[in-house]
């Protein structure tokens, strides 16, 4: 089977990647452009890369022609000039869509955001939930995935953690330490879209995707410390402290630490989606109703000692390889 995945060098598109050609399938990694992270996904047997922007809808066509599949797990969590929440999320999803009906794709999987709804006040969430619609009124077999907290080799999460870890003596990024989480292993998210893709399973439905077991924000990070083998001083601090700190750091960090829009996901639990029977969308609004997952996919890895330690980097500290500027240069050196 030939399946196209958006964001196919990223975390979890990577990771999908490896699965599906591990189990004989042919599979088209469409990227924005290529940098020094990427290079073992692109070097896969069995996969090809396709460089096309989630604006460029006819080359997004070429990228799907010959595909019977596309996961569309491309999207941002800050907003670069041009690269908006409503350019990618919104109108980069329509051109998706677009582009996977004209190439005769009968299936589209999407990875969105657990606690995505609209009226929220929040660009990441209302332009989340606004391509999930989009995907609903495709008229393709779809699935949305809500996903909430995920890790794994090349996260965001326990790569920026034991990072910070190896960095700072003190760690101040516990200011949401009540707010509960459910993190999830990669692969359980993988198995759900293989079965999506392959399978056809869970066509036309909306489903959230959450780990076995809760816990606070700080006992998760502190978890993550306790492997790494630091003992950090941690400190409370306000909200308005981290939305001054992941401003400075969205502006300096090629991959920020914490950005803009992860203090806002991280003001309130990120453990079931925002709609319950009791609640109705706005008007013209299709609701997502959430579907619950078969028993065979509802995932089951513990964010244990041992799932935590195969998904760290190698050990070391920020540095200048971090900063905008510097990963600038290194990716013009890959292309």
């Amino acid at each position: 089977m030939r399946i196209a995945i958006t964001g196919g060098t990223g975390f979890v598109g990577g990771q999908l990647a490896r699965e599906l050609v591990a189990a004989g399938h042919q599979v088209v990694l469409v990227a924005r452009g290529r940098d020094r992270r990427d290079l073992e996904v692109r070097g896969l047997r069995g996969a090809s890369l396709e460089l096309a922007g989630l604006d460029d809808p006819e080359r997004l066509e070429r990228a799907f022609r010959g595909c019977e599949a596309v996961a569309h797990c491309a999207g941002i969590n800050r907003e670069i000039g041009p690269h908006t929440f409503r350019a990618v999320h919104v109108e980069g999803t329509r051109n998706v869509v677009e582009a996977a009906r004209r190439a005769g794709a009968r299936r589209l999987a999407v990875l969105s955001f657990l606690r995505a709804r609209p009226g929220c006040g929040s660009g990441y969430h209302e332009s989340k939930w606004e391509a999930e619609e989009i995907v609903r009124a495709s008229g393709l077999d779809w699935t949305v995935l809500k996903a909430g907290v995920i890790y794994g080799r090349g996260d965001h999460m326990l790569d920026h953690l034991s990072h910070a870890f190896h960095t700072f003596p003190v760690f101040a990024l516990v200011g949401f330490e009540d707010h509960r989480i459910r993190p999830m292993a990669v692969g359980d998210v993988t198995a759900i879209l293989r079965a999506a893709l392959v399978d056809g399973r869970l066509a036309r439905r909306t489903v959230a995707v959450t780990g076995p077991e809760e816990l606070t924000l700080a006992g998760a990070v502190k978890r993550v410390a306790g492997v790494v083998g630091k003992r950090p001083l941690y400190v409370r601090m306000p909200v308005w402290f981290h939305r001054g700190l992941a401003w400075c750091l969205e502006r300096s960090m090629a991959i920020p630490l914490v950005s803009l829009a992860q203090v806002r996901i991280l003001t309130e639990d990120l453990t079931e989606p925002p709609l319950s029977d009791s609640q109705q969308p706005p008007d013209g609004a299709s609701g997502g109703r959430v579907d619950p997952l078969p028993a065979d996919l509802v995932p089951r890895t513990p964010f244990g000692e041992e799932q935590i330690r195969s998904g760290l980097p190698p050990p070391g500290r920020f540095g200048l390889r971090d900063l905008r500027l510097f990963a600038r240069r290194n990716t013009k050196r890959t292309q």
